[in-house]
């Protein structure tokens, strides 16, 4: 009963968020209820038995492809608006090929057939290996081939997102191995033996002085007259 109800809380969080990726304005936030998205199906997975499958999604689909995209969508620097504006001259055929869909999932639900002997293999007692093992016996016997295609599919789109997004500039300096390995120590160090007093000068680092203060001018004396022309005067005046 409790998983039941948790089942239809995660289902319609889910759904909700799927249909917020599409209708959201901002490229951002549609990444961001993506990631809402994923973590609902992770929860939907614990709940019908597959952790692996769970753990996985978190993981690769949340951890990497997700923040993989929202920093594609924020380093291109598209021009959302300028997309938009031809919504309503594509819509027709983006509306048939919507229909053309719709009709094929209708119709492998309406082939869909279930084994009869499937809801008695609920009841049947666990098998001995895990889920994971199981999926990994599997994954890496009959699909090895699959599994190795979808690895180069995700290198391939994993160099082209950084092809697209590189920017070489013109003044940037690039890294030379070859000179780095041969670098050696007498290439970059100098040894400089100091002696015991030596001083700034004559090992060759030369700072520049400060400024001299300037001369402040001398108060005039009192008795000036006594000794200048105050004297001539007085023998003058004799």
């Amino acid at each position: 009963m409790i998983a039941t109800i948790f089942f239809y809380i995660f289902a319609v969080i889910l759904v909700a968020s799927a249909a917020t990726v599409v209708s959201a304005r901002n490229p951002v936030h549609a990444v961001l209820f993506l990631i809402l998205a994923f973590f609902n199906a992770a929860a939907l997975f614990l709940i019908a038995g597959a952790e692996f499958l769970a753990m996985v999604l978190v993981i690769v689909y949340v951890g990497a492809v997700a923040l993989f995209f929202l920093f594609v969508v924020m380093m291109l620097d598209v021009d959302f608006a300028e997309l938009r504006s031809g919504f309503q001259r594509y819509l027709p055929v983006g509306a048939a090929v919507g229909a053309i869909l719709f009709a094929e999932l209708l119709l492998i639900y309406g082939g869909w057939k279930i084994t009869p002997g499937a809801a008695a293999l609920r009841l049947s007692p666990a098998p001995a290996i895990s889920n994971t093992q199981a999926l990994g016996n599997v994954l890496y016997t009959d699909y090895i081939f699959l599994f190795q295609v979808s690895g180069l599919v995700l290198l391939v789109a994993m160099i082209g997102a950084i092809v697209l997004t590189l920017r070489d500039r013109k003044t940037s300096r690039h890294q030379n191995i070859a000179m780095q390995t041969a670098r050696t120590a007498a290439d970059t160090l100098v040894m400089v033996e100091v002696g015991i007093g030596v001083g700034v000068k004559e090992l060759g680092i030369y700072r520049p002085k400060p400024p001299a203060p300037a001369p402040t001018p001398e108060p005039a004396h009192a008795d000036a007259g006594d000794h200048g022309h105050g004297a001539d005067h007085g023998s003058e005046v004799a």
